[in-house]
């Protein structure tokens, strides 16, 4: 089987090399040697200056709202995974979606001021696989209307906007270290703020409210252990080598199936992470008809995204006519390092028979 994307282990020996240092002080949990290593590193490797290892990538988004006192209205966007609008809802907050720009699939900030009320607090959005939302504008929307801004980082790790990364926008960015991810660590995330009160509250919450027998707030076990920051710090050499494979291998989709498919627009601006390969087709008949066609021939692609948020069965309709009419139409192809001329001409071959029949 071909699946949608395949996790990338480093050689064991390596692996277990490092973890052997916390093995041998018996040292694996609570802020461990290998926490604050990578840490460190993942700092260095983004360029940001504050950065909190997570246990995965949707408890630092609960943990944002409630550090930055969100209780109102957030304006999010419908076009996500669904942990994006379950963190809204979770804390207690009311989501606002707003529709996708048709381009790139992120939130379209034209549309966003005329979401805005007096009860907007916050904007909550994603840039969806990796692509950036257009930051510059939503800054300034922040900044007009008093709102904070939280961006949903979790397929945006490596991704480069005008010489930053993605991860460095907003006032706080999370990511998700989940196994599926170009980066992972099995399990895990990470939290950033630019600003450092902001980012020592974060660090608290995430250790139950306290420092050894000091009690300073609220908190809850956000915390991750020296098993997966091992994993992590194996892997982070790697990352640009994992990339420029992904990258190849997007190269070779694009040539063959661009004519026949549609694909999200990235900015010149972007250096991309090539973390998906979705496809947007006709219609979602055809979709349909190329799932369909894959299974038979043992490759599994994703409906990523779908369905819609604003449609999900437990919220009050919004209508976005956008997003729900991508989200029926795309599909991202399997994509991940170690997949197989065989296997990519395969799947191609297989998409081809559905969109280019003889």
């Amino acid at each position: 089987m071909i699946n949608v994307t395949k996790t990338y282990l480093p050689p064991f020996e390596e692996y277990t090399a490092i973890l052997k240092r916390a093995w041998d002080k018996a040292w694996i949990t609570n802020n461990g040697e290998l926490v604050q290593e990578l840490e460190e590193k993942l700092k260095d490797f983004l360029g940001v200056q504050n950065l909190l290892f997570t246990n995965n990538g949707t408890t630092p988004l609960q943990m944002a709202l409630k550090a930055l006192d969100i209780t109102g209205e957030v304006i999010t966007t419908p076009f996500s995974y669904v942990a994006t609008t379950n963190v809204i809802l979770w804390e207690g907050c009311k989501p606002v979606f707003v529709d996708i720009d048709p381009s790139t699939f992120c939130i379209d900030s034209s549309k966003i001021e005329a979401a805005i009320t007096p009860a907007t607090q916050a904007i909550l959005t994603t840039h969806v696989y990796g692509i950036a939302c257009d930051v510059e504008v939503i800054d300034a929307l922040a900044k007009k209307y008093g709102l904070k801004v939280i961006y949903d980082g979790a397929h945006a790790f490596g991704a480069e906007y005008k010489g930053k990364s993605l991860l460095s926008y907003g006032d706080v960015s999370t990511c998700s270290f989940h196994a599926t991810k170009l980066f992972h660590t099995v399990e895990g995330g990470c939290i950033i703020a630019n600003d450092d009160e902001l980012q020592r509250k974060l660090m608290l919450f995430r250790q139950f409210g306290h420092v050894y027998d000091d009690y300073f707030s609220i908190g809850i076990n956000a915390k991750n252990s020296e098993f997966h920051a091992a994993m992590g710090l194996s892997l982070l050499p790697k990352i640009k080598m994992i990339i420029e494979e992904r990258k190849r291998i997007t190269g070779q989709y694009d040539k063959e199936l661009l004519p026949i498919i549609q694909r999200p627009a990235i900015s010149e601006n972007l250096n991309y992470n090539y973390g998906y390969y979705p496809a947007v087709f006709e219609n979602e008949s055809l979709l349909l008809e190329v799932v369909k066609n894959l299974k038979q021939n043992h490759i599994n692609g994703r409906r990523y995204f779908y369905p819609s948020l604003n449609e999900l069965p437990f919220l009050q309709k919004q209508p976005c006519p956008v997003s729900e009419n991508i989200s029926r139409r795309i599909l991202c192809l399997p994509l991940y390092y170690g997949l197989s001329e065989e296997e990519i001409k395969k799947i191609i071959f297989t998409i081809k028979q559905i969109l280019i029949p003889c």
